[in-house]
């Protein structure tokens, strides 16, 4: 018999706002992607934004980042002034499902990988934040997906073994971690599929188009 799933743990960048670091870029150099994927690598951004997703202080991380590339100095100093454009919107089908999850009664939680610093700016814009019971924010907690010891630190925060949690994430490292430590996980690829997966576990009504 399977486990009844009583709290459901999404993730945000992906599956319920639609971020990504080359929105704010493409301002600068229109037309030209390359120019900013080669920037995005050459500098690894990734790696370095990851670190304020663990909690480094955005004023440490331009410093150091701009004495490292001074010739992108500019460009740097502009995703912490420009931050908000990084995030174009929701995703609104998730966003519906969130919603509908929220009437069934599901406790919902959040699990981001996301700098404290910037994560007050997306709370203060988007309403969808509020329905979450609790939001375990990487920055704030010092700890990053896919270690397992952020996913340990949210189950003790909610209360609930895994075997009774779901998450929802767009990453198949996020995804794996949570497998080993008992979650049940849906990886996330769009909306649709999301509530096709949902229905199929019994979480939400089968969509219009199945009944």
């Amino acid at each position: 018999m399977l486990t009844a799933i009583h709290a459901i743990i999404f993730d945000f960048g992906g599956v319920l706002v639609d971020w990504d670091p080359r929105y704010l870029y493409q301002r600068y150099f229109p037309g030209q992607s390359q120019v900013v994927h080669n920037f995005l690598a050459e500098t690894r951004f990734a790696e370095w934004n990851l670190e304020q997703d663990k909690g480094r202080p955005f004023a440490e991380a331009v410093a150091s980042l701009s004495a490292d590339f001074p010739q992108y100095a500019p460009l740097i100093h502009a995703y912490w002034e420009h931050w908000e454009d990084s995030i174009i919107g929701t995703i609104d089908g998730s966003i519906s499902i969130l919603h509908s999850l929220k009437q069934a009664g599901y406790a919902l939680y959040g699990l981001s990988n996301w700098s404290a610093e910037t994560f007050p700016i997306a709370y203060r814009k988007y309403d969808f934040f509020k329905l979450f019971d609790d939001i375990i924010l990487s920055g704030a907690v010092k700890l990053v997906k896919p270690d397992p010891a952020i996913f340990e630190l949210t189950l003790r925060r909610i209360r609930r073994p895994a075997s009774e949690c779901l998450l929802i994430d767009d990453s198949a490292a996020n995804i794996d971690t949570a497998r080993r430590l008992g979650f049940k996980a849906i990886r996330f690829q769009s909306s649709g599929q999301l509530e096709t997966e949902l229905s199929n576990l019994q979480l939400l009504k089968p969509p219009r188009w199945e009944e």
